[in-house]
């Protein structure tokens, strides 16, 4: 199933309890909503009747813009206006800045029985924080079996078959001040046309499999700082067992992607054989990827430095 289509929710019981929102009206309601749209919107049109296009699973958020507009309108206006918002049953109006609730909204609040709610935090400052938060609660996901660890700042997202080594690896990185993020399942979510985030699920969450000891509690046993609920995947590392028959990349001119929901993520192979220190290749795989997005490629420097030696060498001898 193509995890694009399916829907995802959220409660707006979260949402309150996330942005510590107050309840001005309606709070029984709350449990009942969940959230399923990760736009928001200001419903400044609507206040003045115009409804074309309007969605209305998204939350709506009351700024100082549509306050002070609407403050200008007489009561009759304002109960009209309240009543074609409310009536269209949106799952909650947000008032930011702390603003005064009127009593019209109060009114058509408990008549269609829609939750009320309000924040101190600027209006573009909450909607920033509410999009984000939404778009990781409600992004398309898929579960990839592996590990991912933080390692110097990146998110690496480690994949091979089972019992390759992928956990002992997470292990040894953690030994080395990394942080474990999930171990055997990963959740990852599409959070933007570019950004991908992975966690553990609930269950499994800061535990990991060791063959031959077992499960093992890495929160426990080696602290807070050595497990992360989430993290960006910016690097894939494909692990698998050294095959002589095969050619592996020697230089790294060439960037080779994974596709994961239609995001491409920059992906490696490290052949694995008695003798190598894969937490070590991890971390430098990890500072390698970090240079390259900051625009030094370490392999086209050395080829500019060959080419540039070679044409040197030819003008001499003519």
């Amino acid at each position: 199933m193509d995890p694009n289509s399916i829907v995802y929710e959220t409660p707006l019981s979260k949402i309150v309890e996330r942005f510590k929102l107050e309840v001005i009206c309606c709070g029984d309601a709350i449990p009942d909503i969940q959230i399923s749209n990760m736009d928001v919107n200001r419903p400044a049109l609507p206040i003045t009747g115009f409804f074309d296009y309007f969605e209305a699973q998204r939350i709506q958020i009351f700024g100082k813009v549509e306050y002070t507009y609407f403050s200008q309108l007489d009561d009759k206006k304002k109960v009209k206006a309240m009543d074609m918002l409310f009536s269209k049953k949106i799952p909650a109006l947000i008032i930011t800045r702390d603003l005064e609730v009127f009593p019209q909204i109060l009114e058509a609040a408990q008549r269609y029985h829609i939750p009320v709610l309000r924040t101190f935090e600027s209006t573009s400052r909450f909607m920033s924080a509410l999009i984000s938060f939404l778009n990781v609660e409600l992004g398309p996901r898929v579960t990839r079996h592996g590990v991912l660890v933080e390692v110097y700042g990146e998110g690496v997202l480690i994949l091979g078959e089972s019992g390759v080594g992928k956990s002992e690896t997470a292990i040894e990185l953690v030994k080395r001040g990394h942080r474990l993020v999930a171990d055997d399942a990963v959740d990852i979510k599409k959070v933007s046309a570019i950004s991908l985030v992975g966690t553990a699920p609930e269950i499994i969450r800061h535990f990991i499999e060791l063959r031959g000891i077992g499960i093992i509690d890495v929160k426990k046993i080696f602290g807070m700082g050595a497990v992360k609920d989430s993290e960006k995947i910016d690097l894939i590392i494909n692990i698998e067992q050294w095959n002589q028959n095969k050619k592996y990349d020697r230089l790294g001119l060439n960037t080779e992607y994974t596709e994961i929901m239609g995001i491409k993520v920059p992906s490696i192979t490290i052949p694995v054989k008695p003798g190598r220190n894969l937490a070590v290749i991890v971390e430098v795989a990890a500072m390698n990827n970090r240079q390259k997005r900051m625009g030094y490629n370490a392999a086209e420097e050395l080829n500019e430095r060959i080419t540039k030696s070679m044409e040197n060498a030819a003008g001499n001898h003519q």
